[in-house]
């Protein structure tokens, strides 16, 4: 009878999460991935070959509704993911940044002023090549 009860305790303490599990850089050198929409910054720390080690948005950093896209809140989105990356071993970053929101300089500002080592800063902005047809002019 006391087994038992042992056992589901162990259960549910497996099921409810029980501690954090700490995350460790196999290297020192990693990738950030910046996503910057005119809604939202989502930024992505990995190791070298792409396993996401942390992760931030204006979302988590406490932002609501239209403040999220704010460069304030980017930058304070990426400090908190830069503080943890640098917890988890990295030191030197090749950053790549997507997309035309406001909040794209101010993330790469804030990983440069977090302590980190950019070696790479590329753009992957999806640019369309006389892609799909436009919609037509809206009538007033």
């Amino acid at each position: 009878m006391a087994d038992d009860k042992q056992q589901s305790a162990k259960a549910a303490a497996t099921k409810t999460g029980g501690r954090k599990k700490k995350i460790k850089a196999p290297s020192e050198q990693g990738r950030v991935y910046i996503q910057a929409t005119f809604n939202n910054t989502i930024v992505s720390f990995t190791d070298a070959s792409g396993k996401v080690l942390t992760w931030g948005s204006p979302g988590t950093a406490g932002f609501k509704g239209t403040r999220k896209s704010t460069p304030f809140a980017a930058t304070t989105a990426t400090q908190q993911a830069a503080e943890r990356a640098k917890q988890a071993g990295l030191r030197s970053v090749n950053v790549f940044v997507r997309g035309v929101g406001s909040g794209r300089d101010a993330a790469i500002r804030a990983i440069q002023a977090s302590g980190l080592n950019v070696t790479q800063l590329k753009d992957l902005t999806p640019i369309p090549h006389n892609g799909v047809r436009a919609k037509k002019p809206r009538r007033v």
